[in-house]
């Protein structure tokens, strides 16, 4: 069997001397949504931030498209092709959104007007919005910002913790809507994200975890069918 283009693999670690990851794996293959949920504190944001290299872990490896990549820099990482979206402080507030824009493309050194005219495209307010401090935005569109910022270095893995998070349920439909054309675009989603539910249900995989270690890995319709999983995570 092909490996997942992009494998944080058996990782342990954490902050300090205890580690908050047990031997978890998260993947995701290419163009796919990967989603990666639980109750608070079982290590979510820790493991996305494991495979992004803002933790450094004590065993396991991550992979990406078959490359070694654990001892790189998160910005290495970028370089490479990653994108990270964190759930606070993801935008400049006091920059305008098109300049909040113009700063995620830092990495290139080409043309980057028809990245950002595909990013209008994707998010149409975001165009109305351009000239406007990203700060005065409603919560929704600041994440659109900040997704729109992340996809300026046109990565081949973007990386989402808690996009939906403090925004109303239209939003996080429209916002979920994105994500799936991003994923149809060949770009792979890796997300940790609160509503369970919806999440899952736009999933290709899932992964809940518990302490820090794989409870349940599958497909996000199999999850979500699933009679244990529903009891235990997502209320019945």
């Amino acid at each position: 069997m092909a490996e997942p283009f992009l494998i944080g693999d058996a990782m342990t670690g954490g902050y300090g001397g205890a580690d908050i990851l047990h031997s978890c794996t998260i993947a995701v293959d290419k163009g796919e949504i990967a989603v990666i949920v639980g109750p608070n504190g079982a290590g979510k944001s820790t493991a996305m931030k494991a495979v992004f290299g803002m933790l450094k872990l004590r065993e396991g490896q991550v992979r990406l498209a078959g490359e070694d990549i654990t001892a790189l820099s998160p910005q290495a990482r970028v370089a490479k092709g990653m994108g990270f979206v964190p759930q606070t402080s993801n935008i400049f507030p006091s920059m305008s959104v098109e300049e909040n824009l113009e700063m995620g493309a830092f990495i290139r050194a080409d043309d980057i007007s028809e990245t950002m005219e595909q990013i209008y495209e994707l998010f149409p307010i975001l165009r109305d919005k351009r000239r406007q401090a990203a700060g005065e935005l409603s919560g929704g569109q600041r994440q659109q910002v900040a997704v729109g910022r992340a996809l300026m270095t046109k990565p081949t893995v973007l990386m989402l913790d808690e996009p939906t998070a403090g925004v109303s349920p239209i939003v996080m439909d429209e916002l979920f809507d994105r994500i799936i054309e991003i994923a149809r675009t060949g770009i792979s989603i890796l997300m940790v994200e609160q509503n369970a539910r919806q999440a899952l249900n736009i999933a290709d995989k899932g992964y809940v975890l518990v302490q820090g270690e794989n409870r349940y890995t599958d497909t996000g319709a199999a999850l979500l069918a699933d009679p244990d999983v529903r009891k235990s995570f997502l209320g019945g």
